[in-house]
């Protein structure tokens, strides 16, 4: 998710995050009619270009605009930009959302180049109005007006946006906010999962894990706990070239992702090899195996659910020593996270592993990979819960006859 930005040859000082005002905020008279007249104001020469709203892994619509501002129409002393934008649902009886955002600018004396700034708000579904501004602190105003529609792909039309229709709100990075509580469902037994997360990069030459990466294996993670019929999480976060384990929650009604964040940020080191490891042959295949064998044994779970982006070990698990662990009484799954699925074609050592267990693998490259794999991996999960039910019932009643 973006935020405001700004790219300048001198420093410029952020005075406010980006605020929403709500639906009835003060407004100074000059800006109320600026917003109300919807014509184009260019006292500060500017350029707004309204980007198409997109599906995030969040299963939000991130929507939002480039600004360019030459840089003479800031020489001075110093000045204050401030922005004031409108939203409004028009499929909605609701009431538009009002979002600002102000910035120091310094004294400049060079007129030469151009700012760059980037908004960006969160939609659900359906079109919207944007009634957008900027004055500065003497009253030169750039004002512009657009509409934008937010709306699922033909082929993502089951996919269950996380905003209402019509809603809208500030961009807020929520990787690691805590998640509001779900309504479990009483329909059915609830399920208990645990989810063995693989906090790493993707490429094998990438120092540490890609910020756009982390907040997509967060998302999935985010995604299975929304689920009403889990109602127990037990989750590892783990990192395979560290060999280290970041986070451990068990059987918990809901995953912690503050505490989460905290120990990830405490924990991760990424391109540090300690004597130990170097000593052994396949530190990370070891760590691997081993992780796997404790996690499973005597697991009182419904469903093991790999989380990650590819894992290219150089040498896999043996399966003689997954032999070991036996068969497992639920179903495992590998959600796998490749945003680019022709650049790593070839399985990986997660995928070989669960593939010995039998279980089924998912490729997540797009939101709607996320949904559908969520969605598939819950209900098996279910189906076999329910399947070992009737079958123990059936063979209770077996031997009562």
């Amino acid at each position: 998710m973006r935020s405001f930005l700004i790219v300048l040859p001198v420093a410029m000082h952020l005075a406010t995050a980006q605020t929403s005002l709500g639906s009835h905020p003060n407004l100074m008279n000059g800006d109320m009619a600026v917003l109300e007249g919807g014509e184009q104001r260019r006292d500060i020469a500017c350029t707004v270009t309204p980007e198409k709203p997109l599906l995030g892994f969040d299963l939000k619509f991130h929507a939002g605009y480039d600004l360019d501002i030459p840089m003479r129409d800031l020489v001075g002393p110093g000045n204050t930009l401030s922005i004031l934008f409108r939203v409004t649902a028009k499929n909605s009886t609701g009431e538009p959302v009002y979002l600002n955002q102000k910035f120091q600018v310094p004294a400049i004396t060079d007129d030469q180049g151009h700012v760059t700034l980037e908004g960006a708000f969160d939609v659900g579904q359906g079109p919207y109005h944007v009634d957008w501004l900027m004055h500065d602190f003497v009253g030169r105003f750039c004002s512009s007006y657009w509409d934008i529609d937010a709306e699922l792909a033909a082929n993502s039309k089951q996919v269950a946006v996380a905003m209402r229709p019509g809603a809208v709100q500030q961009s807020v990075d929520e990787q690691f906010q805590p998640e509001p509580p779900v309504i479990r469902s009483q329909e059915g037994p609830q399920l208990s999962v645990k989810v063995l997360m693989n906090f790493a990069p993707g490429r094998p030459d990438a120092p540490e894990l890609d910020p756009s990466d982390r907040v997509a294996l967060i998302s999935i993670l985010r995604n299975i706990s929304r689920s009403p019929q889990i109602g127990k999480f037990s989750l590892v976060a783990f990192n395979v070239d560290e060999q280290k384990i970041l986070y451990r929650q068990d059987a918990a009604d809901q995953i912690d992702f503050p505490e989460l964040g905290r120990a990830v940020k405490q924990n991760l080191a990424l391109g540090t090899v300690n004597l130990t490891q170097l000593q052994q042959k396949h530190p990370d295949t070891e760590f691997l195996e081993q992780l796997v064998k404790k996690e499973t044994a005597g697991a009182n779970v419904d469903g093991l659910i790999f989380v990650g982006p590819k894992t290219m070990l150089n040498r896999d698990v043996p399966d003689e020593d997954l032999k070991q662990i036996g068969d497992l009484d639920y179903p495992v799954f590998y959600m796998n996270y490749t945003p680019d699925p022709q650049a790593i074609p070839w399985k990986d050592s997660v995928s070989r592993m669960v593939k010995s267990f039998k279980g089924r693998e998912y490729t997540i490259s797009c939101p709607k990979d996320l949904w559908n794999a969520v969605t598939e991996v819950v209900s098996r999960i279910a189906k076999f819960k329910q399947a070992r039910i009737s079958a123990a019932a059936t063979g209770l009643n077996d031997n009562n006859r």
